[in-house]
């Protein structure tokens, strides 16, 4: 191969490697798009996306959601202050996926999922839980079973340093419904008493909905609000035409 031959050879190796690098897909393999917003398809596709995505994406610094971990959450109620310390929610990645709707003109995404949640960690709690006084630090586990989540997610569009499009979250809403049952295993709720610790807990499981619907915002909170961001995170690394194959509205 003469020179010149060389030269244009090695000039369109580099063209072809730029072209492939800079064209390089950002989304993981487990996103299937869409070539439509109807709800089957989108159903579909939230599902067998879920499994993976919450074990997180390191390389696109997309934490984990299952598990992912609570290292203080101090809680204020009514006659109480309960904090969880070290606590870890599972059970992400097995929900079912119940719905999901997009009006990509309205900016408007919904999506309803059902899940069994598992929250382990350590606790302390001082002041009166309904009628009961309150003293005790140790270990706690709340199983949720069959919980009912729907968001309602104000979206946007923008466009990265690149030009190219991406989707992302202007603000939400949502409502929970605690499901079938809410199960809790908590020990030392009043220090050198087991008898009263076990008393009270029976209590509480067997009024567990009211229980939890008195002290069970914040944590629900807080859990949407590592979700939202999570999910933040992932847009803002994976551009829209990555993720739906339908035209971006104008914007």
């Amino acid at each position: 191969m003469c020179e010149g031959q060389l030269l244009v050879f090695t000039c369109l190796t580099v063209a072809v490697a730029f072209v492939g690098y800079t064209s390089a897909r950002l989304a993981p393999d487990f996103i299937n798009p869409c070539n439509t917003t109807e709800s089957a398809c989108l159903i579909q596709a939230t599902q067998n996306a879920i499994p993976d995505f919450s074990k997180g994406l390191p390389d696109l610094g997309v934490p984990s959601l299952d598990p992912f971990v609570i290292d203080e959450l101090p809680i204020q109620l009514p006659g109480v202050k309960v904090t969880f310390l070290d606590g870890k929610v599972t059970g992400l990645r097995k929900c079912q996926v119940l719905n999901v709707e997009a009006y990509l003109e309205k900016n408007v995404f919904i999506l309803e999922i059902k899940c069994n949640i598992t929250i382990k960690g350590k606790y302390t709690a001082v002041g009166r839980l309904l009628l009961f006084p309150i003293n005790g630090e140790g270990d706690s586990k709340i199983k949720i079973v069959n919980s009912v989540i729907k968001l309602n997610i104000k979206t946007k569009y923008f466009k990265d340093s690149e030009g190219r499009d991406h989707f992302g979250i202007k603000n939400y809403r949502y409502t929970f419904d605690y499901g079938d049952r809410v199960h809790y295993t908590i020990n030392n709720l009043f220090k050198g008493n087991p008898e009263l610790s076990e008393t009270v807990l029976q209590f509480l499981n067997e009024n567990w909905r009211v229980v939890t619907e008195e002290f069970g915002q914040p944590v629900v909170d807080y859990a949407m609000n590592v979700t939202i961001e999570t999910a933040k995170k992932f847009f803002n690394a994976v551009p829209y035409d990555e993720l739906l194959y339908v035209p971006i509205p104008k914007y």
